[in-house]
């Protein structure tokens, strides 16, 4: 991938560090920008980003679905054996009294991810068919707000270390539900990582013009 060091001409994109504005136009297919100042990455520009982001996000909706659906973990120790499903981790929080902590669980690891896919789905659907509506702005910056309040890749990563205490007293089988997630888990980051910031703006800032 090429990396474009940007002269500090005046034009549309400032950099969120230092405040430098570049012009970003010219960028080609794969080429990336990074502030000439202080090194910050600025966006990347690909020419089928935003089929990819639908790709990956309407993939990774299918697998939350799956992941909800099966169980996630079969726990067997003296005889007696406990099925887990994803839902039933912030269940369980909730019969031990701990509410709060029960619906933290489910919205960062369910449903903020799941509103995260719907709300990427309708803003590159948007975006693909060159409408402009007037929430499209809306959910652009809701997407974006919400993506640090998702902890799908903490969760997980958090579930594979704590397997490793767990298996020296129980016998683990991680059913369908663990990696449907697991495969959830790498889309929705790729999904997040496609739909580039600066491009999108552009893009719902374009069809604004268009009117």
């Amino acid at each position: 991938m090429a990396i474009v060091n940007i002269s500090n001409e005046p034009a549309d994109l400032a950099c969120p560090s230092c405040d430098l504005v570049f012009d970003v136009s010219l960028l080609g297919d794969g080429e990336s920008a990074r502030c000439s100042r202080c090194g910050h990455f600025l966006t990347i520009y690909r020419e089928d980003a935003l089929h990819r982001v639908m790709a990956f996000t309407s993939s990774a909706l299918i697998l939350l679905v799956l992941a909800c659906c099966f169980p996630f973990m079969t726990f067997k120790a003296s005889g007696l054996e406990s099925v887990m499903t994803l839902p039933e981790t912030a269940l369980k929080l909730w019969l031990y009294d701990m509410p709060g902590l029960s619906l933290l669980v489910a919205a960062f690891i369910i449903i903020i991810p799941a509103l995260m896919l719907l709300l990427m789905l309708v803003l590159v659907t948007a975006l693909l068919l060159n409408r402009n509506y007037s929430w499209l702005r809306f959910v652009g910056r809701l997407v974006y707000t919400l993506e640090s309040w998702s902890m799908v890749e903490v969760f997980f990563i958090g579930v594979l270390v704590s397997l490793v205490k767990i298996a020296k007293m129980a016998t683990i089988v991680m059913g369908i539900s663990f990696w449907a997630y697991g495969a959830f888990s790498i889309l929705f980051i790729l999904a997040l990582s496609g739909l580039d910031r600066a491009q999108c703006w552009r893009r719902i800032e374009a069809l604004g013009s268009y009117e």
